[in-house]
């Protein structure tokens, strides 16, 4: 068993390497070789037709489940195919054991129409507070890192969010329609205003590497799944950026967050994006 944050931060120095590759692994093994390849068995619904589940998912998740466990003994994971199948393991998050969070296949619905706007997420958290993170896109062959303290990186390269240029509209996207609530769009329509163009998201992981590129100002979800988030908001907050729920908190990835919440380029960006969704 892991017992403190100076042997996880060993663990990070001697095996992110370790962690890329299984992850570029997995994706070159369970993922692209199903890629504009799959057939109609191989993809299910789940809550609804918005969605969905694939055998990418299923066994990338399976593969990462195995990899990464025991890369880390004493770690447990989440990922989201194993809490679809078990609510509770979702749990582990809050718990003492260093926990992998794991998207296999962010941006389904786009995977399944053939389209590369998915990715792989990968989180290490502990009590809550995100240590490293992985977002890899396979069709795109870009892998983003992070590490608490550490910097956020594309490729080898640093990441800077930088500001947005007042000169012109704020660009955010939200959280797509089909996700919300008739209350939650209510909350989003705050950011309708001048100076203001919005557009649904696509995979949040990918949103997330927008934003700390500097080519997306800011973000704004309504809901709470940490595979979704804990990846990119890392890789936001080391390359500069700031999160923040409708209470002026960061994000939380154990919950009971007051939402919608964001991700921006900068502190003053976020504060914005949080004021117009409070008027709402």
């Amino acid at each position: 068993m892991i017992e403190d944050t100076e042997t996880i931060d060993e663990f990070l120095v001697q095996h992110t390497a370790d962690v890329e590759e299984a992850i570029r692994r997995a994706a070159a093994t369970e993922i692209m070789p199903r890629f504009r390849q799959l057939a109609a068995h191989e993809v299910d619904q789940k809550s609804g037709p918005h969605d969905l589940v694939t055998d990418a998912d299923r066994n990338a998740e399976l593969y990462l489940t195995k990899v990464l466990g025991s890369l880390l003994p004493g770690s447990v994971v989440v990922g989201e195919e194993a809490v679809h199948a078990d609510p509770e393991t979702y749990e582990a998050i809050q718990g003492d054991a260093p926990v992998w969070i794991v998207d296999p296949v962010d941006g389904t619905r786009q995977f399944v129409r053939g389209e590369t706007g998915f990715c792989t997420l990968v989180a290490l958290a502990r009590h809550g507070e995100l240590l490293a993170s992985w977002t890899y896109a396979a069709a795109r062959d870009q892998m983003a890192t992070a590490v608490k303290g550490g910097g956020a990186f594309l490729d080898g390269a640093r990441l800077r969010s930088g500001a947005p240029d007042p000169a012109r509209d704020l660009e955010v996207a939200t959280s797509h329609p089909d996700y919300t609530t008739d209350a939650q769009k209510r909350a989003l329509l705050g950011l309708w205003a001048d100076g203001v163009h919005t557009r649904p998201c696509g995979s949040a992981g990918l949103e997330y590497l927008a934003v700390a590129r500097g080519e997306l100002d800011a973000t704004a979800f309504s809901w709470e799944a940490a595979w979704d988030h804990a990846a990119g908001l890392l890789l936001v907050e080391e390359a500069g950026g700031a999160h923040r729920t409708l209470t002026g908190e960061p994000f939380r990835i154990t919950g009971g967050n007051a939402l919608p919440f964001t991700a921006a380029r900068d502190a003053a960006t976020a504060q914005r994006v949080m004021d117009l969704l409070r008027a709402a």
